[in-house]
């Protein structure tokens, strides 16, 4: 990892001054736990993962009510569990991959560096210094270790000083992987381990062309909440910064968007407020899963009815073109009546294109 932990870490958590807040750093230290009281959901212990925890909650959910065959969704075993969630991470992951032939990356603790196993050194120390016997158990040691917040002596520079990549080149194979690691992704820093695998799958490169802004951090350095970027690239496989449909031009600028049918939805209450406007694609996903984006917070909302999904209309896909000519909603097109005239065809030819065939 050494070579590309300046880029990982440029790109996650840009180059604020000073370095990278303690409080922050120790708020994104936390795996992926299942709560006691709902087996399904997963739980956040502060403020600043949600951009991470709430897409791999939504897909979780996705997983769980319309790809398992039991009807009762919030009764799971543990084994139960760690496939959920094993399969949910190898989803993301494909999706995330720029191209099959260039592999997959997991990052991983180097061998015998991983922190739990500091801890239970210490453990042990101390109740053998004691006199103590060690704890009996039929489980592992990394079963055995909290799986909520980092230990206290891990730091941002500790942490990055322990990391190993793993490449894998098949899906088949990534999917072992994955299950093979875990207890890596329940226990501390679960969450940060598997953003950095789906960055360097995706490819450091590609994520910086796809921002709007190259030089904004995924993680904001002062207040720790994952950037709109960082969701939908968890979401789409894209770090796209927008949310509305296609690309637009704005004053000369390509302004990068969603490009297709999202398998779990984007909502949220800025578009109320005018400062956004959220497209078709993440409006009606392909399943009845929603991300919902507060001032604040990101939670989730779903349902089983798969009626209030579907399909691009017909409608929708003519709106959706008129738009392409007309990118600032502005209702008009060129002033030239050359221009405006071949535009207004243009967009008749495509809108003829999507009719239904028995129409």
């Amino acid at each position: 990892m050494s070579e590309l932990n300046k880029e990982v870490v440029d790109l996650v958590w840009g180059k604020p001054l000073g370095g990278v807040s303690t409080s922050i750093f120790r708020r994104w230290s936390q795996g992926y736990v299942f709560s006691e009281h709902e087996q399904t959901a997963l739980k956040q212990f502060e403020g600043g993962p949600c951009a991470v925890i709430a897409p791999v909650q939504a897909f979780l959910l996705k997983n769980i009510l319309f790809n398992r065959e039991s009807s009762n969704w919030r009764q799971m075993s543990e084994e139960e569990q760690k496939m959920a969630l094993c399969s949910t991470l190898t989803e993301i992951l494909e999706s995330a991959c720029a191209s099959p032939s260039t592999g997959f990356c997991l990052v991983t603790w180097a061998k015998g560096q991983s922190p739990h196993t500091s801890m239970l050194s210490k453990t042990q120390t101390q109740s053998q210094t004691q006199g103590m016997p060690k704890p009996e158990s039929s489980q592992s040691p990394q079963e055995q270790q909290p799986t909520a917040l980092a230990a206290e002596d891990l730091g941002f520079e500790q942490f990055h000083s322990v990391l190993h990549k793993r490449t894998v080149l098949s899906v088949s194979d990534l999917r072992e992987e994955v299950l093979s690691l875990y207890h890596s992704w329940r226990g501390c820093c679960g969450v940060l381990l598997f953003l950095y695998s789906v960055i360097l799958t995706k490819g450091i490169e590609n994520i910086r062309n796809e921002i709007q802004d190259p030089t904004e951090p995924l993680i904001d350095p002062i207040h720790g909440h994952g950037s709109q970027s960082l969701v939908n690239l968890l979401v789409t496989g894209h770090a796209v910064s927008n949310v509305w449909d296609g690309d637009r031009e704005c004053s000369g600028m390509k302004l990068h968007g969603i490009h297709k049918q999202a398998s779990v939805g984007f909502l949220t209450l800025m578009e109320s407020l005018r400062y956004c406007k959220v497209g078709t694609f993440l409006k009606s996903p392909k399943f009845p899963i929603w991300i919902l984006g507060s001032e604040t917070h990101l939670s989730v909302f779903f349902t089983k009815e798969m009626l209030l999904v579907g399909p691009e209309s017909a409608s929708e896909q003519a709106r959706r073109v008129f738009q392409s000519f007309d990118p600032e909603v502005a209702c008009f097109f060129s002033s030239t009546r050359g221009t405006r005239l071949s535009l207004i065809s243009a967009v008749i030819v495509e809108v003829s294109e999507i009719r239904p065939s028995n129409s």
